[in-house]
């Protein structure tokens, strides 16, 4: 798209959400000097970006993924790129979902599994410089996929790591597990002893490399091993 005015190229549009008042404001300081970046918006809540963004019709959205109360940076990024197919409308009310990228100070393996996975255009730390951030914007507007560093380093890292091989009644304990369920609740579930819950258990925790129950729902979220 260009400008009619000057033949030039249209602004990139840019919904900001972070929950924190001064980094908001930092960040729409920032953008304000960037070339070609339009800051149309500003939100604090999951909530409250999901209202701009079909009201504003923005290019990206720039997502915190804490966000306080209320949904938080994933869920809100999973509604914005939700499918437009069935609806033909779309969360902005254009026909298209806008890109997210994310810009967080978070960066596990757990969190950029569920951002990428939600939708997310790109994952950056908000220790990148400046001219990093400009370029991963003007990218995620091409929908083209913008990681920091270290995230991309993780991302590939993960990649590479074998997974458990975990045997088909593990995967059952460790689903039955992820829900909260106790050993005797899960061995009434699945029609087994609680001992054999309990050596089930040994065994999950040898070949995740934990040795919680809560590690073992962690590690598995993060290698996907949870149907």
């Amino acid at each position: 798209m260009t400008d009619p005015a000057d033949g030039g190229p249209d602004p990139v549009r840019i919904l900001v959400c972070d929950d924190h008042v001064v980094v908001r404001a930092g960040l729409l300081a920032l953008l304000d000097s960037a070339p070609g970046i339009e800051v149309v918006g500003e939100a604090g809540t999951g909530e409250e970006a999901l209202a701009l963004a079909a009201r504003l019709a923005p290019d990206v959205v720039l997502m915190d993924l804490q966000l306080g109360a209320g949904i938080d940076g994933v869920e809100t990024t999973r509604r914005l790129t939700a499918d437009t197919g069935t609806t033909g409308t779309g969360t902005t009310g254009t026909g298209r979902a806008p890109h997210v990228l994310v810009l967080t100070t978070y960066d596990t393996d757990a969190d950029i599994t569920r951002a990428i996975e939600a939708g997310a255009t790109g994952y950056l730390l908000k220790a990148e410089r400046p001219e990093e951030l400009f370029a991963a914007i003007h990218a995620a507007a091409r929908g083209r996929t913008a990681l920091s560093g270290p995230v991309a380093g993780r991302v590939m890292a993960n990649l590479r790591r074998p997974r458990p091989a975990l045997t088909d009644r593990e995967r059952d304990i460790l689903a039955q597990l992820a829900t909260g369920l106790g050993n005797r609740e899960i061995a009434r579930a699945l029609f087994i002893s609680e001992a054999t819950v309990k050596t089930h258990l040994r065994r999950i925790y040898d070949k995740l490399g934990v040795d919680t129950r809560a590690g073992a729902v962690a590690v598995a979220k993060e290698q996907r091993l949870l149907p």
